[in-house]
This record gives structure tokens, sequence and C-alpha cells, in this order.
């Protein structure tokens, strides 16, 4: 594993560390390759029940390595788009993966979530955020559009006319908007945000495996089925969690007033 990444799995939960704090964590090829198969590994161990995404040392991450864009500017305009095309497309099966898991991402986001770094946090599934965190999609400041997905959740989280000021302005907001606008979950003191994280990522990783996998696929997918897809979708889903040890637990618990101690079964 590349050392701009820094991965551990501590019992069932997974963490990745975006690791070029002397950069604010600005993407590099080695941290796309490596996210890519941590992620892949974590997808296929049923012993890991939640993944957490953070940033080394006062950020979450800036976005692209812009400095290093310098490079492209004497390229041929033909060379630039190929070049950036290619770098793109390495980034989306870490994003497909993220979506595609059946286990619940966390972002835990302190500083700055910028560019690619606010695409990210949004393909998670749940977001806790330092008081002190600020935000901005940013592309615009430097000329592009967005990538890594951004374009995707942005509208799907805070709605088209949001999404719109958010892009094209590209102005930054902190915690409290990125709250009041739906993209973050939680906000807890700066102080706090390593304690409280673990915290919640245990919560996750203490729920019923399977019914949060099938919740999060149901959610996934709300929005490009129609009401009757989904409905029997729902059915399907509440009919294989029913099958579950984790289903027999929690109405057990239920019944003896007790809390549920689910074990992923």
């Amino acid at each position: 594993m590349t050392q701009d990444l820094i991965t551990e799995v501590a019992g069932s939960v997974a963490s990745v560390t975006l690791n070029r704090p002397d950069v604010r964590n600005a993407l590099s090829a080695e941290m796309v390759q490596g996210m890519k198969d941590f992620f892949l590994a974590v997808e296929r161990d049923d012993s890991i029940r939640c993944l957490v995404i953070r940033g080394a040392g006062e950020h979450f991450m800036a976005g692209g390595d812009v400095k290093g864009f310098g490079r492209f500017r004497g390229m041929p305009a033909s060379e630039r788009r190929d070049s950036f095309e290619r770098r793109i497309h390495e980034l989306h099966p870490a994003i497909f993966t993220l979506r595609r898991m059946n286990k619940p991402v966390l972002a835990s986001v302190q500083g700055a979530a910028a560019g690619f770094g606010l695409s990210l946090m949004m393909a998670c599934d749940l977001v806790i955020a330092a008081d002190s965190a600020f935000f901005t999609l940013a592309y615009i400041n430097i000329g592009t559009s967005p990538d890594g997905s951004g374009t995707y959740f942005l509208p799907r989280i805070v709605g088209q006319k949001k999404a719109m000021e958010i892009a094209l302005l590209g102005d930054r907001f902190d915690a409290e908007a990125a709250k009041a606008a739906g993209l973050i979950n939680f906000i807890v003191p700066a102080a706090d945000l390593a304690a409280e994280t673990a915290k919640l990522a245990a919560r996750l990783a203490q729920g019923p495996t399977r019914a949060i996998a099938n919740t999060k696929r149901l959610i996934n997918m709300s929005l490009e089925q129609s009401l009757e897809s989904q409905l029997q979708a729902e059915a399907m889903s509440f009919a294989d969690c029913a099958a579950s040890e984790d289903w027999i637990e929690g109405v057990t618990a239920f019944a003896e007033k007790r809390k549920p101690k689910f074990r992923g079964r």
C-alpha cells in the first residue's frame, strides 16, 4: 500500500487515511490506486462492518494536486484532453466500490473538503465533521467542471438550484451551512472529532449487517426506480432480512425490552 494512504483494520471497523498532509491531502496517482485496492478488499471482507475515511493532519482533502497540474500547461490541447480523461477515469472504480459495498461508509472531515475531496465526501453514506471544517466544490475557480461523482451526488443531496449555486460560484462555506444543505450529518467540536468518529463507527459496525446493507442498496437505487419497482425491492429486502439471525435477535430483544446484540449474521 502506498505511503500516500494509511490503512487499518481494528476489529470490525476499517479505516483509510488520506496521507499527504503537506499538500492538504491533494490527490495523487498512488492515492487513487491505494483507494481502489483497499476499498475492494474491504468490500470482500465480511468481517469488516464499517469503513471510515479521513484525512491526515489538519484537512480532509483539498482535491486534485493543482500545483502539479502546471506540468500539463505546455502540452497541446488534444494531449491535455486525453491525459486528464484517462486520469479521471482511474478514480471511478473507487467511487463505484464505495457505493456498491454492502457496509456503511463514514467520512470524518476536518479542515478543507474541496474539489474531489467534496465529491469523495458526498459519495460516503454518512459524514461527521469538525465545527471548523469548510467546504467548496472549487472546480470553477480553476476553469473546469467537477469530476469524481460531484455532479451526480450534489443535486441529489441539495437540489438542483443549490447545486448550481455551489458548483457555478465555487464559494467556500462552513460546517453549519453544509449541514443545513444536507451535505453532512453531524457537527462536533474539532477536539472531539476522532472520539466521536470512533463512537459512530462502532455503532454502525455493531448494527444488523444485512439490514444496513439492504437499506443502503434501497436508498441508493430509489431515485432511478419507479414506485412499483421500489415497492417490490422493499418487499424482497424485508423478506431477506427476516431470514437472518440478526432479525431474530432484534425481534427477541424488542419483546424482552432490552438492547439487541447483533452479530452480523
